[in-house]
């Protein structure tokens, strides 16, 4: 007799961002369209000509850590601990030895500790490369990610650092499915984490991809991204251990796709994305009419908005459903981002409402004028079923499908993702 597919559900988000830390202001901020980007605090931004970013402000992981010390870990890192410590307490999960053996952390990164790398620099330029401080050499490896995460909460299962830059998280929520899905874990932590540094908003910079001013994806006038920063972790449980323990469920992971465009390093393809929600569809066991919202990638740079309509478009057709971005006020937080357009897919299925995309005056005619970019604010509707995508150089394209718990008929599950 064939073995049940096993079913993974949200029961705990954890937030760390600069419109909100914790699901409830994170959710709050969203709905009201709050933008959390400012003057840059973290470098000295004098000799760019760009100086805003998505900065968390006074963050201070000391407060909500209960077991690593923050100062053997760097900046990134914390957040990804600090999200985690937070996704637990929002699940309300007793962390038994038996769950601990099995369960574990997947966090994406783009840059992992580059503020730190950013430190070192200046050290090996001032003071040759014998004389850096070897703390700080500790700080480096990009597992120390993941690790953080899984010495916080004591885990023992897999402890995984995807470096998958932009779409990062999502790929790391995808393999902790599949972790629960084929009965090696229960539990498991996943998202993505990345920090504000002088090294990626150079880069950036130099590729003619920052913004003159805030982010406005999909605008006529849209010129690039804000770099940002946070933690993003949802922590994902498989269905039936969910409702023994009488979790508060806030959406299924329905499932995820994956693809490579395998054509250009920072050029994204539509046609590849295309496939990679047709693969996403697929595995999730829906088709496109099922889709009532889709949080974009959408970072405003004029190339990826014109690029991901279209793929959108040759899967939608003419019923394309509401679409928008949360970068718009997050700015563009790196490896974190599909974390953080999880856990608003999460919230808008839970809560019945479409996220906004803010700084958005006219959009850009080449995008057509049939699609809701839910410009500007939020607003009430129900939400089946949303679709989060994460595009990333190297045409690293992954997303995941988030949908309302139903029962084998198809009915909604009663109580489910209720607060």
């Amino acid at each position: 007799m064939p073995v049940e597919p096993r079913r993974v559900v949200v029961t705990g988000i954890g937030c760390v961002s600069s419109i909100g830390t914790g699901v409830d202001s994170f959710t709050e901020s969203i709905k009201l369209g709050r933008s959390g980007v400012s003057e840059l605090r973290a470098f000295d931004s004098g000799d760019f000509s760009a100086h805003l970013g998505g900065e968390v402000h006074d963050f201070a992981p000391e407060a909500i850590v209960r077991t690593i010390d923050p100062a053997d870990w760097g900046r990134t890192a914390q957040f990804a601990a600090a999200a985690a410590r937070l996704a637990a307490q929002d699940a309300g999960i007793e962390l038994t030895d038996e769950l601990r053996l099995t369960a574990g952390a997947i966090i994406g990164t783009t840059n992992g500790e580059a503020p730190t790398v950013d430190t070192l620099t200046r050290q090996w330029l001032e003071r040759g490369p014998g004389l850096m401080d070897a703390d700080l050499v500790s700080l480096l490896p990009a597992g120390n990610i993941a690790a953080a995460v899984s010495a916080e909460l004591g885990l023992h299962g897999e402890t995984l650092t995807i470096p998958t830059a932009c779409s990062a998280a999502n790929y790391a929520i995808g393999s902790a499915n599949d972790k629960i899905a084929s009965r090696e874990a229960d539990i498991m932590f996943a998202g993505g984490a990345d920090s504000v540094n002088r090294f990626t908003h150079a880069g950036f910079l130099s590729l003619g991809a920052i913004a003159d001013g805030v982010g406005r994806p999909f605008d006529r006038n849209r010129t690039g991204i804000v770099t940002a920063e946070g933690g993003a972790v949802l922590m994902l449980e498989e269905l039936g251990h969910a409702r023994r323990r009488g979790a508060r469920i806030y959406a299924e992971l329905l499932g995820y796709g994956l693809s490579c465009d395998a054509h250009h390093i920072v050029h994204p393809d539509a046609d590849s994305i295309a496939d990679c929600i047709r693969r996403a569809h697929a595995h999730s066991g829906i088709d496109a009419s099922s889709v009532d919202y889709i949080s974009a990638h959408g970072t405003g740079t004029p190339t990826n908005d014109i690029t991901e309509v279209t793929a959108t478009r040759s899967v939608f057709g003419a019923a394309h459903p509401p679409m928008s971005s949360i970068k718009s006020m997050l700015g563009h937080t790196m490896g974190a981002a599909s974390g953080f357009g999880a856990i608003a897919c999460c919230k808008a299925i839970e809560e019945s409402f479409l996220p906004p995309t803010i700084n958005l005056d006219e959009v850009d005619p080449a995008l057509g004028p049939d699609i809701d970019f839910v410009a500007g604010r939020s607003r009430s509707a129900t939400v089946e079923v949303a679709q989060n995508h994460g595009f990333a150089f190297g045409g690293n394209n992954a997303i995941t499908i988030f949908g309302a718990v139903r029962d084998r008929t198809g009915a909604a599950a009663v109580g489910e993702g209720a607060r």
